[in-house]
């Protein structure tokens, strides 16, 4: 299968990637610059340039394969509504191009718009819930394309896909770095789920492959890791004092942005993406990753 990628070079992306030459199929990655597009060739794929703006270029790049997978986003939280548009745009530009195939499109979305508060692992059958401040409805766009004859699916991220490079983990170890003291908000109780990068690869590469049209999946290692356990384990290594911030107004504070996120309860099922695809996660946990891992390199 030769397969349309957006978002190749990012961690993600490039383990999709891997994993994509690695089991026979080839790849096209989409690349917004000259550094993405080395990114891209330096794992064997090829190049075409373009952003989630030029929709002339995702439609070429979707109408030349045999799948896509969707994993770019514009991470500007600053203009987080403006970025959400942008995903549905291309969203629908792709699955234009789709339409009567019955080809697979596989969308990334968030394990964090299906928190719904009731304490319970959220699982896959479980919709999107409209949050305040979260607008990105990348499930929706996707699942309107299955009546046109797309096999669309989603992959639900959890808010920190784990990896020595980037994401939430490394911006708190700088905010403690920062502010001298690793902090949790609250007591420290609200769970999130979270996942190996080379373990969420294999689970877009299976809905690709075997996923069934208008279903969600969950990319899960751990389902859901108490928050003041990481932020314990970044005091240790940093040798810096563990303390709680008060929600609100203090957490907005010490953690800015994140202050909404960390104070949210996430824990997420990932066993019927497990049962339904085959997959199992094979990689470390984020608590292992954190204590054995490069994550507090300077």
């Amino acid at each position: 299968m030769h397969v349309f990628l957006t978002g190749a070079s990012g961690q993600i992306g490039t383990a999709i990637t891997q994993q994509l030459l690695a089991t026979g199929h080839t790849v096209t990655g989409l690349a917004r610059s000259d550094a993405s597009a080395d990114a891209i060739q330096a794992t064997g794929a090829k190049v075409l340039r373009g952003d989630l703006d030029d929709l002339e270029a995702l439609k070429a790049g979707a109408a030349a394969s045999d799948g896509v997978i969707h994993c770019a986003f514009v991470h500007n939280f600053t203009q987080y509504a403006d970025a959400c548009a942008k995903d549905e745009k291309a969203i629908a530009a792709m699955g234009s191009v789709l339409a009567g195939t019955n080809k697979p499109l596989v969308v990334s979305s968030g394990t964090l718009l299906i928190a719904d508060g009731t304490g319970r692992p959220a699982t896959e059958t479980d919709e999107r819930i409209d949050l305040p401040g979260f607008p990105r409805k990348s499930e929706a766009a996707a699942f309107a394309l299955v009546d046109s004859g797309v096999r669309a699916t989603v992959v639900r991220l959890p808010p920190h896909v784990h990896s020595a490079r980037t994401g939430f983990v490394q911006q708190l170890i700088a905010i403690a770095r920062e502010k001298k003291v690793s902090a949790y908000v609250g007591d420290g109780a609200k769970r999130w789920p979270f996942i190996h990068v080379k373990d969420s690869a294999s689970v877009f590469v299976a809905a690709l492959e075997k996923g069934k049209a208008g279903s969600a999946y969950h990319a899960i290692g751990d389902e859901g890791i108490p928050l003041i356990k990481i932020s314990d384990i970044i005091a240790k290594h940093l040798e810096i004092p563990l303390a709680s911030v008060a929600p609100g107004p203090d957490a907005i504070a010490h953690f800015g942005f994140l202050a909404h996120v960390l104070s949210i309860d996430n824990p997420v099922s990932g066993k019927k993406t497990q049962e339904e695809l085959g997959v199992v996660p094979k990689e470390i946990g984020i608590l292992e990753a954190l204590e054995t891992g490069d994550y507090f390199k300077a």
